[in-house]
């Protein structure tokens, strides 16, 4: 049986349909697309204004995404694993914080208390102190000094 002949007026078309959907889509994709000025133009003075300030705040969140992306991906953990990981770490970080204001801000309140003269120790027979984990003692009703 002999071969086939290559059908070079189907295999051009094809070539030529490829090229144009290929290259062409995207190109005019591109060109009918308008650009962020061009966006921004038809925006109201005013949420134009807001947009640009935004903008160099919205790269710098954008970056600083990509940044921990690229962080959490040197793991050998699934990376949905390790942001919990980090977010748990940042909110335990936070709550530190905050218990270190607190007891500053108790350490103020004693020094203010010392030099007043109102005494030196908060926990006096009627008062009550915030423990520390922040909840009030004395029940649901400690703030109005029932026991």
């Amino acid at each position: 049986m002999p071969k086939k002949p290559i059908n070079w007026r189907l295999w051009s078309k094809v070539t030529l349909a490829g090229l144009v959907f290929g290259v062409g889509g995207p190109l005019f994709t591109a060109w009918v697309s308008p650009s962020e000025e061009e966006i921004r133009a038809k925006y109201n003075p005013d949420l134009r204004r807001r947009s640009i300030e935004g903008k160099a705040a919205r790269e710098q969140e954008f970056d600083d995404f990509v940044t921990k992306l690229k962080e959490y991906s040197k793991s050998d953990k699934p990376i949905w694993v390790v942001a919990k990981e980090a977010e748990e770490k940042d909110r335990q970080r936070a709550i530190d914080a905050a218990r270190a204001r607190d007891r500053e801000a108790e350490a103020r309140r004693q020094e203010m208390r010392k030099e007043a003269g109102l005494g030196g120790n908060a926990a006096t027979a009627g008062q009550q102190t915030t423990s520390e984990n922040g909840n009030q003692q004395g029940g649901w009703f400690g703030w109005l000094g029932w026991k």
